[in-house]
């Protein structure tokens, strides 16, 4: 018997995710303390089953506590396995010391997960130097690409489309949407001045021009490199363009930036936003049903 289990704000996730398996929601109860410790509760009986609890790392200070204490009580509980599933993984950049005395949370943070869970189900973790997942955590793992449900959002949603990668860094993720599609696509350059500044060099478009422009990328979160280059493209003769994200965490202003440049801005449902028009639950069903053998 495979559970369910959602933390707090990934109920609509756990559901769909559920319903693509064909398996058994659980359910918890949390609240804060007066003092603002956590209580979390169990009201599933999970003995003797396998368990995913669900918890989308967009804002993993605040999720990581009741996220290792539900874990622990579904472990103590009598359940057989204790596995992860996160749709958005933090943690990942901060993998090496960039200055003196920094603290290297990419693994700090692998260790915490990989001593609770037996395994780690993700969607396009934004890995730098750390080639695999397995480079960083201790147990099972699985990461997961999105290139497939966004393509086949793109090839319903938007006609003659020309796919945009906002920077170098996206070529190959951007080539292997572009591909399933059956549209060309270009990159981007960019040069960072600073968290919130960015500079984007637009290659010759002119051959584009009847083209649906779509700037895609796998994390919005200041937003600044889709929003210069959403703001560049009509300037060169094209539309203004679809935004697509896979993980839409827009910190701040950027949803409001994106979209005043943008004709439309979609997101996977990753993290929970308005945005959210393409899921990505039986992706991630189908790889923990090809997994179940394991169990």
């Amino acid at each position: 018997m495979r559970v369910i289990l959602p933390m707090p704000g990934d109920e609509a996730f756990a559901a769909r995710l559920a319903a693509a398996g064909g398996w058994r929601s659980g359910a918890l109860e949390t609240r804060r303390f007066p003092d603002g410790e956590s209580y979390v509760r169990l009201l599933s009986d999970v003995r003797d089953c396998v368990v995913e609890i669900v918890c989308t790392l967009a804002s993993p200070d605040d999720a990581f506590l009741p996220l290792i204490f539900a874990a622990d009580a579904v472990r103590d509980l009598g359940a057989r396995k204790v596995n992860l599933v996160a749709p958005y993984l933090a943690y990942i950049r901060q993998d090496r010391r960039f200055s003196a005395g920094e603290a290297i949370t990419s693994r700090s943070f692998a260790r915490l997960i990989s001593a609770t869970f037996d395994r780690l189900t993700t969607v396009d973790p934004h890995l730098h130097r750390c080639r695999e997942l397995s480079d960083l955590y201790a147990i099972e793992s699985q990461a997961l690409s999105a290139a497939t449900p966004l393509a086949g959002w793109i090839a319903a949603e938007v006609p003659d489309p020309l796919l945009i990668g906002p920077d170098e860094e996206s070529e190959q993720w951007v080539s292997a949407v572009a591909r399933q599609v059956g549209a060309p696509w270009v990159v981007l350059r960019k040069i960072r001045r600073g968290d919130r500044e960015v500079e984007i060099a637009l290659p010759d478009l002119s051959g584009f021009r009847d083209r649906s422009p779509v700037l895609i990328d796998d994390v919005a979160s200041s937003g600044r490199t889709m929003i210069e280059a959403a703001r560049q493209l009509p300037a060169h003769g094209l539309a203004r363009p679809v935004c697509a994200v896979v993980h839409g965490l827009f910190a701040g202003d950027a949803w409001a930036g994106l979209a005043a440049v943008a004709d439309r801005v979609v997101s996977t449902d990753t993290v929970p936003h308005p945005s959210n028009a393409i899921t990505v639950a039986p992706l991630v069903a189908r790889a923990i049903a090809e997994d179940a053998g394991s169990d």
